[in-house]
């Protein structure tokens, strides 16, 4: 049992042991071999510091150590300076080294200790999204059911109702609940962003996705109009996509009025693809437009609350475009509108199998 115990320590501290033999077998030669002079020396204290550098030995282990090399190398060295074989100056070196080392130590200990800083914050942040990320899953599905339950009381005062102010109050809180249905589904969706099962991915034709989105929209009074409509195909989720271009048309109806212009378009640009609405709206002003992709970002140049300005749905826009490995981008001018886009990367597939004009992939 000791034998084994032994062999296991020998195992553990073997860089250790080849270190001390090596030391042992340099100090014999400072005292053999005086003409050598510091050479022996300067190979222990380099030594030293480069196996101090991989163990990282703790700050007594450390001091100790440097403590018996400066006592036995200064020994030998001032034993040889008192016989006449050194130089007196020599001797100075042992105390400037061993000052040297424990600068080193003393710089080594700070950066770990500011790495394990680091690593406890991060670790405390990770701990701290993880239970954001809960939060919003269980207070999403806490506030489904009861939600549904108003709103379907709601939705019978207002038909049942004789009296129209009662009827329009019923009309208000249902306009309400639904708003905040809305909301815990949009939390529910942040949530899994992360999750493996956000995405159900498969070939998605992205002009399908837009045709459609316009058929869905158009019944809102807006000057609706299809832009450059390309053939183009991402490997992503279509529910997912559909999501995304819902909120970007969200978006554009809730900030133009009644008659502006709302186009959606898809086309190629490189190896992306480019889906993009465009409105006449009140645009973004310039100092707003780094943040309005951030959750609950809200601005105010002169939105009623019906628009709500920017809130969840952007947010969500960023977050399924970057679980496709794209982004999200927008250009706008105050007072003339804002054009977004959602940028993916084209489905291999689909671009290799496109007839190539001069080497390069054909645009359809």
């Amino acid at each position: 049992m000791r034998h084994g115990r032994i062999l296991r320590l020998a195992r553990t501290y073997r860089a250790d042991l080849a270190w001390v033999v090596f030391v042992l077998a340099n100090l014999a030669a400072m005292q053999l071999i005086p003409e050598w002079q510091t050479v022996p020396f300067l190979v222990i204290w380099i030594s030293l510091t480069a196996v101090y550098g991989w163990r990282l030995w703790r700050l007594g282990s450390a001091l100790a150590t440097v403590l018996m090399i400066t006592l036995v190398t200064g020994g030998l060295i001032g034993w040889q300076v008192l016989r006449g074989k050194q130089d007196l100056d020599y001797l100075a070196e042992v105390p400037l080294l061993a000052l040297l080392f424990v600068v080193m130590v003393w710089h080594s200990r700070r950066r770990l200790a500011a790495l394990e800083e680091m690593k406890r914050v991060s670790d405390h942040n990770v701990t701290l999204l993880e239970q954001q990320r809960q939060f919003l899953q269980d207070a999403s599905h806490e506030l489904g059911t009861p939600i549904a339950i108003a709103l379907g009381h709601a939705e019978l005062i207002e038909r049942a109702a004789t009296d129209n102010a009662i009827a329009a109050d019923a009309r208000i809180a249902v306009d309400e609940l639904l708003r905040m249905r809305r909301l815990t589904s949009r939390l529910l969706l942040l949530a899994s962003t992360d999750g493996p099962e956000f995405l159900r991915l498969t070939n998605v034709d992205v002009e399908e996705i837009v045709v459609e989105a316009l058929r869905r929209w158009n019944h809102q009074p807006r000057r609706w109009s299809l832009g450059p409509l390309e053939e183009t195909w991402v490997f992503g989720d279509a529910d997912r996509l559909t999501l995304a271009i819902d909120a970007l048309i969200e978006n554009a109806v809730d900030h133009t009025e009644p008659g502006d212009r709302i186009e959606l378009s898809a086309c190629r640009d490189g190896d992306e693809v480019v889906l993009a609405v465009a409105d006449e709206g009140s645009g973004i002003p310039a100092s707003e437009v780094s943040r309005i992709f951030s959750r609950f970002s809200r601005i105010d140049v002169g939105r009623n609350r019906e628009a709500g300005g920017f809130g969840l749905g952007l947010a969500i826009v960023k977050a399924i475009a970057q679980a496709h490995q794209g982004s999200v981008r927008v250009n706008s001018t105050l007072g003339k509108g804002s054009v977004f886009e959602l940028r993916m990367p084209a489905s291999k597939a689909v671009v290799e199998s496109l007839p190539a004009l001069d080497g390069r992939p054909a645009h359809r």
